[in-house]
């Protein structure tokens, strides 16, 4: 699975993401979206997915932080349909139940070219510091339509919005972490192709 590069430029926001699902290509995470929560974030799901991860985005942040948000969710959802490519030799199914002290997190994937989100979490407030707890449902949804995969995210209980946010990404990263473990059959699918 080779370096993936991928850019989108808006009007709102001018976003380049690589991505190696290898981590052999990039050897340390470089996540500059001048949002310091989803920078804090995304190295998590860097570090715990073992995914190579490079994000730089500049957007309209004065207005506010979801177009860029939403677009790095884009992005990066394009780079991983592209490192995919057939889903061939992975287990295309991953699951994680992460707890963050009070938190507790379940993340289910299917890497299949079905796109597909529900999303349960309820967040005690509604900012984690300057950063909308709403735009973590935006960039879970935009990363699983454009990434093509099937993603559930269902938060069990928790007090404190860090912690559950932390919960959601950490999930996110083991559960993805599984679905792409290499698997001697060529696709896991009866009907011989995903």
């Amino acid at each position: 699975m080779n370096l993936v590069e991928k850019k989108r430029i808006t009007l709102e926001t001018q976003i380049e993401v690589k991505l190696d699902l290898s981590g052999n290509f990039i050897e340390e995470s470089s996540i500059k979206t001048g949002i310091g929560f989803l920078d804090h974030m995304l190295e998590l799901f860097s570090y715990h997915s073992g995914i190579g991860l490079s994000i730089f985005a500049q957007g309209d942040l004065e207005v506010d932080f979801h177009h860029t948000v939403e677009d790095i969710g884009i992005v990066l959802g394009e780079a991983l349909d592209t490192a995919l490519k057939n889903r061939e030799g992975i287990a295309r199914y991953g699951e994680a139940i992460i707890p963050m002290e009070e938190a507790l997190t379940l993340v289910a994937i299917d890497l299949a070219k079905r796109s597909y989100f529900h999303y349960q979490v309820k967040f005690p407030t509604e900012k984690i510091g300057e950063f909308d707890t709403e735009l973590i449902e935006e960039f879970l949804k935009a990363l699983s339509m454009n990434g093509k995969f099937t993603l559930h995210v269902i938060n069990f209980y928790g007090r404190n919005s860090h912690h559950i946010a932390e919960s959601i990404f950490k999930a996110l990263a083991h559960a993805l972490r599984r679905a792409l473990k290499k698997i001697e059959k060529n696709v896991l699918s009866t009907k011989g192709i995903i």
